[in-house]
Order: C-alpha cells, then structure tokens, then sequence
C-alpha cells in the first residue's frame, strides 16, 4: 500500500513535470497527479491477472501436449493441479479483481507469449514437480507455487519487467508498493468463498491519504511565489541558476506541510524531505536543504506561523 511518505513523492514528481511546461493548468495537473496513484494500483491488478493467466496456461499446455503427432502417455494424461490452485480460482472470481480487470481493460493473451514464456520456465523447476507431485489441494498449500510464480519466475523475467516498465514509466518507483500488495493479498486471502476476501486498497486510509497528498500537491503550486520568497531571503549568498529544481521543490514543500498540516509534527516534515533529498536530488543537497529550512523555520517560528495540533508537534 502507499504511504505517506511514497504519496510525498507522487506530489514530487507531479511538481517536478509542472515545473517543466508551460502550460500550466492546475485542475489538468491535479487529474495526472490522481492518475499516476492510480497507475500504481493499475499495476497491482496487471500482476495479479499474470499469475492467474499463467496458472489457466495449463490447460493450453495440455492441450497443445496431447495434439502432439506422438503424444506420449504423460502428454495425454496431464497433471492439471494449477490450473485448478485454489488461490487463483478464488482470486479470479472475487467480484472486485473482476471489476478491475475490466476497469483496466487487462488481456495479457494480447500477447501469449508472455504467458507461454512464465510457464514454461516454470514446468522445469523442482519447485513445480514438487508441488504436483503434493496431494494436498486446499487453500494455504495452494498459495505456496503462487509466491514462487510471482517471485522467482515472474519477477526475475526480464522480458516481462520490460513489459511493465514500457506500460508504467514510473515502475522503478512503483515496482516495491505493488509488490508488497500482492504478498499482502497472498496472504490475506483465506477463505475459499471469493466474496469473503478483499484485495489490498492503495492506502490504508484512502479518504484522509487522499485529501493530505491533493491538498500538499495544491498548496504548494497556489503559495509557489510566497514560498519562493523565504527561500529567496534565507538563500541570498546563493545564484538562484546554482540551486538546483529539485532542492528547491522538497523546500517549497516541506514549508506548506510545516504551515498547512496541523496534525504532522515539524521534525517528521523535515526528516521526511532530507530522506527524499538523498534519493532524488544531488549529493550535497541533503546538508543544503537541511541548512536552509533551519533557518526558514527559525523565521516561521519568531512570526507563530507554524501551527500545530497537540502538545510536541513543534520542537523547541
């Protein structure tokens, strides 16, 4: 699921693109923002419709087996335990994944080789012989073979990670969170009535988790001047060309959330922006910024404008 700190970074990079066009419409930047959250939950549903495609490949298997000029006797009597692994079946029926495949229009047997290319890697490995050769059927046994599809066939692919970053430009962000809502709906799946399980919502409080990254997003394009301003007084020894784009969005940002969330306290904001400056900005911008914001706080602090909720939200 995506937290704080990955919706941080959504508005990020969302502030990044706005800063680099000129045409600037904030109701239109607002929507792609909105959207590339959702291509993260896209991308979650394009991977569970995988291990499910690949687990029905059996029977294609099987058949193409048996229409063999010599089918031999194994070829004719296949083992078809994962075409019928209870996980999946469970998974493919669950009423909301079958809203999403359709929302998201999912059809990997656009193109089988994908499908064809997992699974034939997978039938040679003792993983798999393994796994027929276990009478056993029910739902937990089942999930076993699914996680090694998903992370050692799948996720080891290198065409299918192709695949996912040609459809997903931010799948190099995006790769950890869905691969963490895939284990989480592996292992949160534990009835076998398709009804009863849920999939892994995007966040844990979508509603609040929604209203915190739209509002950080529009506060800091509409305040840009006001921001720029204190970050301007606190940077006069500095050539404004020499101050890189990105250090001076994790400032302007990290100054709305000091001054328009209440509820987070003052030394979360500003760890959470040095962390942000080490991964997407330049190797001395972490002490820079670090720099800057101090003293920027020190300006906010002497005219009260920092307010917050809650005893120890501001450090003294």
């Amino acid at each position: 699921m995506l937290n704080r700190r990955h919706l941080r970074i959504k508005a990020l990079q969302n502030i990044f693109a706005w800063h680099m066009t000129d045409k600037r419409d904030l109701a239109s930047a607002k929507k792609a923002l909105m959207h590339s959250i959702d291509n993260v939950y896209e991308m979650y549903i394009w991977m569970l419709s995988l291990l499910v495609e690949v687990t029905e490949y059996t029977g294609v298997d099987a058949t193409e087996r048996a229409n063999k000029h010599l089918p031999t006797a194994e070829d004719l009597n296949p083992n078809l335990k994962l075409q019928n692994n209870k996980f999946a079946v469970t998974l493919k029926n669950n009423p909301d994944f079958v809203a999403a495949v359709n929302k998201y229009k999912i059809n990997w047997m656009a193109d089988p080789e994908f499908v064809k290319a997992i699974f034939n890697s997978l039938k040679v490995t003792p993983e798999y012989t393994a796994y027929l050769a276990d009478e056993v059927n029910d739902l937990e046994e089942s999930k076993t073979i699914i996680k090694y599809i998903f992370r050692k066939i799948i996720l080891k692919s290198h065409n299918i990670i192709q695949a996912f970053e040609d459809k997903f430009i931010n799948w190099s962000v995006d790769k950890e969170v869905m691969q963490g809502m895939v284990a989480k709906t592996i292992k949160n799946f534990t009835s076998e009535d398709a009804f009863a399980n849920k999939l892994t919502p995007i966040s844990q409080d979508w509603d609040e988790d929604s209203k915190f990254v739209e509002d950080l997003f529009i506060y800091t394009l509409r305040n840009d001047k006001d921001y720029q301003a204190l970050i301007a007084e606190r940077t006069k020894n500095w050539e404004s060309e020499r101050i890189a784009l990105m250090d001076t969005i994790l400032m302007k940002m990290a100054i709305c959330e000091l001054l328009n969330f209440p509820s987070i306290p003052v030394k979360v904001t500003i760890n959470e922006y040095l962390d942000l400056s080490k991964d997407y900005s330049t190797p001395k911008s972490n002490s820079f910024i670090n720099g800057i914001l101090d003293k920027i706080m020190g300006d906010l602090k002497r005219t009260n404008s920092i307010k917050k909720i809650g005893r120890g939200l501001i450090e003294e």
